[in-house]
């Protein structure tokens, strides 16, 4: 049988002609089914589930136009249970405590109620826990769709509860597939209308589809529109062009392309490829990401992973800081731009980071001695009479007298403890080997020695 509508528009005649392009292609069968070959081909997982009418509460995640509401509808076609429904954008706890009525009510005919939430990731907590007790106790088995990380979205007690299946982009050959199959359809696609798809317009719609069947269909019907209205039969590259006007971005600075793009920015860089850098840093800026978010991040890399292997890229940063706030977009690219192939190629050192961890890690482990009196200020006089200060070397003094013997190091009786005494001769700072840092590494070994 065909499955129950989620937008409400009948299934025959003129609600259907009038439906969208992408409601009247969706599939109504597995095997209509285009994409996810690793969800739903043959002897998978979840297509044994959906057969079987065995169908357990899940989530489906992934992008825009991967196949997630038409595998619920699907499912729901091939499932005995009762099907409702419900939108997270519009649908409130009121609406949840209706269905579990009705679930209930018909649980006790030994009739079982498949839900299904669009947009589960809308919910909050409240309407997360609302649902929860009847997923727990079987009243309803769950289907939920999200473009957003489950594990960010979804609260950990429901999502034990499910399954959470990985939708994937579709590939251009699906795309393809898909407007192909929209093209020739004579019943619901545009098979009986006399147009005809330019090849380049094709690889087109492809391209700026970006993976996504919805806005591949969108822009198509819109193209046939443009082509009709000028009493045209044939779509051409110009007509998608202006239909779709720039590719679909995959990217929500609210979600978890968020994460994924700054991480793979960050990742460029303290990998020294600039070509990496400035491709993931125009994805974000192109998708309204917030240019001071990812000015954070470079000044934050450039004393973590640059460090004093190049002192001047933290100065660069905090510049770079100081210009995107003060010219703002469009313009602040460039300062971005520049700061971001800086990082790049400047040599690299994590040893401040690690310097640092090394003695918190002391700090929070060890007790919390007194400063040694040698180095405590000797402010007042009875300061002075404890022998605050007391055997203090004025480190200038000795380094003037290392000059004056063409020393490299003072000599022993010149330095001083500096740490607690049951932390000497700790070593928390390591130079690193590349840029400024690496002539540092003999210096701090023969002032060590020395001590």
């Amino acid at each position: 049988m065909d499955a129950p509508s989620l937008f409400g528009e009948g299934t025959t005649g003129t609600a259907k002609r009038r439906a969208p392009l992408a409601a009247r292609m969706r599939p109504h069968t597995l095997d209509e089914f285009v994409g996810q070959d690793h969800l739903v081909g043959q002897g998978r997982v979840l297509r044994r589930a959906i057969e079987n009418d065995d169908v357990p509460s899940l989530i489906l995640w992934g992008p825009p136009g991967t196949g997630k509401t038409t595998l619920a509808e699907i499912a729901a076609g091939a499932t005995g249970a009762h099907f409702v429904a419900l939108s997270a954008v519009s649908a409130g706890v009121a609406d949840l405590r209706r269905v579990v009525a009705d679930a209930q009510r018909l649980r006790a005919a030994g009739k079982r109620t498949v839900l299904f939430i669009d947009e589960i990731h809308r919910f909050n907590k409240a309407q997360q826990d609302a649902v929860l007790p009847y997923v727990e106790d079987g009243t309803v088995t769950l289907i939920g769709a999200t473009t957003e990380n489950p594990s960010f979205e979804v609260n950990s007690a429901l999502l034990s509860r499910a399954r959470v299946f990985v939708l994937q982009p579709l590939s251009d050959e699906e795309v393809g597939l898909i407007v192909d199959r929209a093209m020739t359809d004579a019943e619901r696609g545009l098979g009986g209308s006399g147009l005809t798809l330019a090849d380049d317009a094709r690889g087109m719609l492809i391209n700026l589809a970006n993976g996504d069947a919805r806005v591949a269909l969108g822009g198509l019907e819109l193209a046939a529109r443009i082509v009709q209205s000028d009493r045209r039969t044939r779509i051409e590259k110009d007509d998608v062009t202006e239909a779709l006007q720039r590719r679909s971005a995959i990217y929500d600075k609210g979600g978890e392309a968020h994460y994924d793009v700054i991480s793979a920015f960050i990742k460029s860089i303290r990998g020294s490829d600039p070509d990496a850098a400035l491709y993931w840093l125009a994805r974000m800026i192109d998708s309204g990401e917030d240019p001071l978010f990812i000015v954070r991040r470079m000044v934050i890399l450039a004393a973590e992973d640059v460090g004093l292997a190049d002192p001047r890229a933290l100065q660069i940063a905090v510049a770079c800081q100081q210009a995107v706030h003060f010219v703002g977009l469009p313009e602040g690219y460039l300062p971005m731009a520049e700061c971001a192939i800086y990082l790049a190629t400047a040599p690299k050192s994590n040893s401040v980071i690690a310097s640092y961890g090394r003695a918190m890690a002391d700090v929070q482990r060890t007790r919390n001695d007194p400063v040694p009196l040698h180095l405590r200020n000797a402010a007042t006089p009875l300061m002075r009479r404890l022998e605050y200060g007391k055997g203090y070397i004025y480190a200038h003094d000795a380094y003037a007298q290392m000059a004056e013997s063409d020393q490299e190091s003072p000599p022993p009786e010149q330095l001083q403890a500096y740490l607690p005494e049951n932390l000497r001769g700790r070593r928390y700072y390591e130079p690193g080997v590349q840029g400024e840092e690496a002539r540092l590494v003999a210096w701090m070994r023969r002032r060590r020695q020395s001590t």
